[in-house]
């Protein structure tokens, strides 16, 4: 049986008298491509901004690799290898698309600023380094004609690429997904869903999906949770989460 990557146990989260999630649990494993469903409010983006840190539950322990994140700082936990995308992007609209992806290079660069600034000697060496890894990256998601190009002059579902580009320029060993197709057309859609398939399949990343698009999802994942309410309604392969009767009566309602 092949062991958890990551591993989420009972965790509880609190706003005053407000409980956003109540025990739940679930892992995913190595390579896996996991994804979380619910209706508005269900509480898939607090499970992320526990997950990287953001939020600290107030009960149960969330492990990577058997190495608890509880309490750490979401620098520490990028660190340890969970990088995070938003669905409302977080680029830098003035820097060029490989500026932006080279932030996601920046924690294992071990150059000073003074260093930096003058470019010259270690400093101009470990940048190039770090510009042929984040290249490769480039190539995969088919960046290359926006390379040099201010991030606000591209068009919105080449920004969604990038946000997803910088992501994994962290070298993640788990890869959170938020909305990666909000707010795309069919095509754009599309094209997303392929691109996450091949980081999947090629990089072996695994990664946790938070989706609407309902289509994409049981498409790509391999297991699906869902949840309603902060609580955990069932987990399973795609078609059996689908066809679950609570599941249906969240999304649609007891009368459907």
């Amino acid at each position: 049986m092949t062991t958890p990557l990551l591993t989420v146990e009972g965790i509880t989260l609190r706003f005053g008298g407000v409980t956003a999630l109540s025990g739940v649990s679930f892992t995913v494993l190595p390579g896996e491509l996991f994804a979380i469903i619910g209706p508005n409010g269900a509480g898939k983006t607090s499970i992320f901004n526990c997950l990287n840190g953001v939020y600290k539950p107030v009960e149960g322990t969330i492990a990577l690799g058997g190495e608890r994140l509880n309490g750490l700082s979401p620098t520490t936990i990028a660190t340890r290898g969970i990088a995070r995308t938003f669905q409302n992007l977080g680029l830098f609209s003035h820097l060029t698309v490989l500026e932006n992806i080279l932030l996601g290079r920046h924690h294992v660069m071990k150059t000073g600023f003074l260093a930096g600034a003058v470019w010259w000697g270690p400093a101009r060496r470990e940048e190039l380094a770090q510009r042929r890894h984040c290249e490769d990256i480039i190539e995969l998601l088919e960046l290359e004609p926006y390379r040099f190009q201010p991030v606000a002059l591209l068009p919105y579902g080449v920004r969604k690429r990038v946000e997803v580009a910088r992501a994994l320029a962290m070298e993640p060993r788990v890869l959170l997904l938020d909305e990666p197709a909000a707010g795309m057309n069919l095509e754009e859609s599309e094209d997303m869903a392929r691109y996450i398939r091949e980081i999947n399949e090629e990089l072996h990343v695994a990664m946790i999906l938070v989706e609407h698009d309902m289509h994409m999802v049981m498409d790509l994942a391999h297991r699906v949770m869902a949840m309603d309410f902060g609580k955990v309604l069932a987990i399973g392969l795609p078609h059996e989460v689908r066809e679950n009767p609570a599941v249906i009566e969240a999304y649609l309602g007891a009368a459907s």
